[in-house]
């Protein structure tokens, strides 16, 4: 309560004094016209960023950049919009996962999810930097899992381990995903992408790095990677193939003298 009549407080002062300069301007049609051009420039100025985020919300609308529900990212905020306003954004803040996790600003949920926190940002940023959409025209991400192992493990068998498990997780999405690539072929010029789950090597000083790279929905990429961590552990027991790790050889030590006292 004592914020808004503080707030009220100083609205009818301000108001006042405009009343009382005006005042002053209409006895003199010159001092008029004169005032009126000072405060037309001076609001101009002050009021620039407000006229740039009302351009950027007619550009949002006109240029489909994004609607709401769609998941972006705009001005460093990650999320889901959930109002549109002639002003600002407003967004369902979500979480980095652990690759970006040291971009700004800093996240503790290591994912894609919601954090709780409803973030505005002003419709002026599109001018600035560019928006990432998430959902809008092709509601799919293209994913990957890397998994370590030994070099002298089965990688063959590890390889069908890790595509039958993303064959069966990600088979709903392989056709409807196809469909939405062709759409945005034809509307826009972009080459072909496939679609089916593949796996690449990759070696480094202490193991063979597995990835597989498959489609997902937008949504729900938290529970998908999970089910097929899941089923990627159990089928590597049942194959006898361990997830390999980082090794150390100690080459050498220093000596140790023991002085036994009496």
């Amino acid at each position: 309560m004592t914020f808004w009549v503080r707030q009220g407080v100083a609205l009818g002062t301000a108001l006042l004094l405009i009343l009382g300069l005006v005042s002053i301007w209409f006895d003199d049609p010159t001092r008029l016209a004169t005032g009126i051009g000072l405060v037309t420039a001076g609001l101009a100025f002050a009021l620039q960023k407000a006229v740039t985020a009302v351009a950027g919300y007619f550009i949002i609308l006109r240029g489909k950049t994004f609607n709401v529900g769609d998941r972006i990212t705009m001005g460093g905020v990650r999320g889901d919009v959930i109002a549109l306003g002639f002003m600002q954004t407003t967004i369902m803040e979500m979480g980095q996962p652990p690759p970006v996790q040291n971009a700004d600003p800093a996240m503790w949920v290591q994912s894609r999810q919601y954090t709780g926190r409803i973030v505005t940002v002003s419709n002026a940023r599109i001018f600035d930097e560019p928006v990432y959409n998430y959902t809008r025209e092709f509601p799919y991400l293209w994913e990957e899992m890397s998994i370590p192992i030994r070099f002298n493990a089965d990688r063959e068998r590890a390889e069908r381990i890790l595509l039958d498990v993303a064959n069966r997780r990600t088979v709903s999405f392989s056709s409807l995903s196809q469909e939405a690539l062709q759409e945005m072929q034809r509307r826009y010029f972009m080459k072909s992408a496939d679609m089916k789950p593949r796996v690449y090597y990759r070696l480094t000083d202490n193991w063979l790095e597995l990835t597989v790279r498959f489609i997902a929905e937008d949504h729900g990429i938290r529970e998908l990677k999970d089910q097929m961590s899941r089923d990627i552990l159990r089928d590597l027991d049942e194959a006898g193939i361990d997830i390999a790790s980082s090794t150390y050889e100690v080459v050498g030590s220093p000596l140790v003298r023991i002085k036994q006292q009496a």
